[in-house]
C-alpha cells in the first residue's frame, strides 16, 4: 500500500544551504515549503564565514581579466583533497551559476576576487563591505522572511525547532519529520512534539562543536578532543545522525579539518570557541612567522599543510599584515581590532618587543628573503626556481609559495598582527550524496524524499576542504537539493511512495 505525502519541501537549518534549499524550492514552484531551525536566530556557521565564496568563469573574473574555467577549478578541488570526481564536477560546474544567482536574485556585491591556499586561479569572491559569509547569508534570510510574510499559507520560518526524527513508510523512503518545540512546552510541562510530512532536505550543518562522550568526534578523531572550535554549539551532528538512524551511509568521517588561523585572544587564551582569521588575510599577502620572527610555511598551502608545519614549529604564531595588505581587507581587521584579537604596531621593532621572543633581525631576514623571492617570480626573464611550487611549476621559496601580493615586506612599515593556533573548523565527513543532492544508503541507492546540502554531507571535499568552498557547497547543493525535492514532488501532484 503507498503512502501519499503533502507536497511540501521541509528543509531542516536555517544557514546559507536551508536558505539557498527553500528559496530555490519555492522557484521551483512547490506549493508549500517549511523551513525549521533549532536556534533562535537562523544563519548557523555561515554566517561566520569571512574569506568569500568561489566560483570559476563568473562575470566578476572575466571584469578584472581573470581567466578560470570549471575544467581549472575541478582539478583544483582534486588536488586540494577530494576524492569524487562527480562530486568535485558538480561543486565547479555549478559555481559561477550559483555566483550569478546570488548577484542577480539577491543583489549581491561579490565584485572583488582574491586567491586563496591551494587555488590555481583567483576565484573566491566578497563584496566591498562585512564578512562575505554574514552578508550572503543574511541577504537570503531577509528575502525568506519577506516572501513568509507575504505568502504566511505557503512558506513558513519555525526558529527553536529541532529535527528529532525521520519518518518513513514501509519501504525505507523518507515521507516527514518529526521536530521538538524548544521554546514550548505541553500542559505536563514536557517539550511538544510536531509531524510535518513531505519531501526532507537536511541543511543542519556538521559536528564540529560536538564533544560529548557519545559524539562523532569522539568516535573518530578522539586526539582532536582537546582542541579549540570555531563552531557555535549548534554543531552537533543533528541532521547527520538522523539521516544514519534510518539507514544513511556515512562517508570521510575521520576528515575534520583543522582550520590552521583560529584567532587568540589574549584576555581568554583558553577559550573553546575562537572566532577564525580569514584565509583572505593571507590572500591578500598575509605571512605567518613563528616565536622568534621566522617563516615556516607557504602561507597560501592547503590547510592541513599549513597546520602540520605549526605542528612542527614553535609558537605562539603571527599573522602579520603590512599596510598596503591591511588597506585591501581593511574591514576585516577593523572588525578583528574591534574584538581585541588583533594589535596594530607601528614597526616590527615594536611587535618584537611586545612579543618578548620574537627579534628584528629575524623578521627582517624573512622579510627580505621573502622580497627576492617575490621580485624574482614576478620577472618572466628569470629562470624557473629550483623548488616545486604547490599546484605546479617551479618557485624559489623552499616553502612552495609561488604567488605574492602587496609587498615589499619592510620592518620599518606598520602591521596588523593577531597570534593564530591551529582549530577545528570543518567536516568533510557526513552523509553520501549523489550528484542530485539525495542522501544514499549502505551500497549507494538514493534514499527517496531525503537530501542533504552544506555540511551534512560527505564526501565532496574529501580528506582537505579549499577555503571558499564552504559557503559554495551550501549555494550549489542547496540549490540542487531544493530543486530536486521540489521536482520529485510537483511531477505527481504529491508523491505516492
Amino acid at each position: 500500500m503507498s503512502i501519499r505525502i503533502d507536497e511540501k519541501v521541509i528543509v531542516v537549518g536555517g544557514g546559507l544551504s536551508g536558505l539557498a534549499a527553500a528559496h530555490t524550492a519555492w522557484e521551483s514552484g512547490v506549493k508549500e515549503v517549511l523551513l525549521i531551525d533549532k536556534s533562535s536566530f537562523c544563519g548557523g556557521n555561515s554566517t561566520k564565514a569571512t574569506s568569500g565564496i568561489n566560483g570559476a568563469g563568473t562575470t566578476s573574473q572575466l571584469d578584472l581579466d581573470i581567466h578560470d574555467n570549471n575544467g581549472i577549478f575541478k582539478a583544483d578541488i582534486l588536488r586540494g583533497g577530494s576524492k569524487d570526481n562527480t562530486l568535485a564536477e558538480v561543486l565547479a560546474t555549478h559555481s559561477g551559476p550559483g555566483i550569478e544567482w546570488l548577484k542577480d536574485k539577491f543583489s549581491l556585491d561579490l565584485s572583488l576576487v582574491s586567491r586563496l591556499g591551494g587555488h590555481s586561479q583567483p576565484r573566491t569572491h566578497r563584496g566591498k563591505a562585512k564578512f562575505p559569509g554574514m552578508t550572503i547569508t543574511y541577504a537570503l534570510l531577509e528575502a525568506w522572511e519577506d516572501i513568509c510574510e507575504k505568502f504566511p499559507k505557503k512558506a513558513h520560518l519555525i526558529n527553536h525547532a529541532r529535527g528529532d526524527k525521520l519518518i518513513t513508510d514501509a519501504h525505507g523512503n523518507v515521507i516527514g519529520i518529526e521536530w521538538i518545540d524548544l521554546k514550548n512546552k505541553d500542559e505536563a510541562g514536557k517539550p511538544i512534539r510536531h509531524r510535518e510530512s513531505g519531501v526532507i532536505v537536511i541543511a543542519a550543518g556538521g559536528f564540529g562543536a560536538d564533544f560529548g562522550p557519545d559524539s562523532y568526534i569522539q568516535k573518530y578523531r578522539p586526539d582532536l578532543l582537546k582542541l579549540p572550535t570555531t563552531n557555535g554549539v549548534h554543531c552537533t551532528g543533528d541532521g547527520i545522525k538522523m539521516a544514519e538512524d534510518i539507514g544513511a551511509k556515512l562517508v570521510d568521517m575521520e576528515w575534520i579539518q583543522v582550520h590552521p588561523t583560529g584567532l587568540v585572544n589574549p584576555k581568554d587564551v583558553d577559550a573553546k570557541v575562537k572566532f577564525l582569521a580569514a584565509e583572505a588575510l593571507r590572500g591578500v599577502g598575509g605571512v605567518l612567522l613563528d616565536k622568534h620572527g621566522n617563516r615556516f610555511s607557504n602561507e597560501l598551502g592547503r590547510r592541513d599543510y599549513v597546520t602540520g608545519r605549526m605542528w612542527k614549529s614553535e609558537g605562539p604564531f603571527r599573522l602579520c599584515l603590512n599596510t598596503k595588505a591591511s588597506e585591501e581587507i581593511l574591514w576585516h581587521i577593523k572588525h578583528y581590532k574591534g574584538r581585541g584579537l588583533m594589535k596594530f604596531y607601528k614597526n616590527c621593532e615594536e611587535m618584537a618587543a611586545d612579543s618578548g621572543t620574537m627579534k628584528v633581525e629575524n623578521i627582517k631576514a624573512a622579510f627580505d628573503e621573502h622580497n627576492e623571492i617575490d621580485k624574482k617570480m614576478s620577472d618572466p626573464s628569470s629562470p624557473p626556481g629550483p623548488y616545486d611550487a604547490y599546484g605546479g611549476g617551479k618557485t624559489y621559496d623552499k616553502w612552495g609559495k609561488k604567488f605574492f601580493r602587496n609587498g615589499p615586506l619592510q620592518v620599518e612599515d606598520s602591521f596588523h598582527v593577531g597570534i593564530v593556533t591551529p582549530v577545528i573548523h570543518y567536516c568533510m565527513g557526513g552523509s553520501q550524496v549523489n550528484n542530485k543532492g539525495q542522501i544514499c544508503r549502505i551500497g549507494n541507492a538514493p534514499i527517496n524524499g531525503l537530501y542533504g546540502a552544506g555540511e551534512v554531507n560527505g564526501g565532496i571535499h574529501g580528506e582537505n576542504r579549499l577555503g571558499g568552498n564552504a559557503l559554495l557547497e551550501c549555494v550549489v547543493f542547496g540549490r540542487l537539493a531544493g530543486s530536486n525535492a521540489a521536482s520529485s514532488l510537483m511531477r505527481q501532484g504529491g508523491s505516492a511512495l
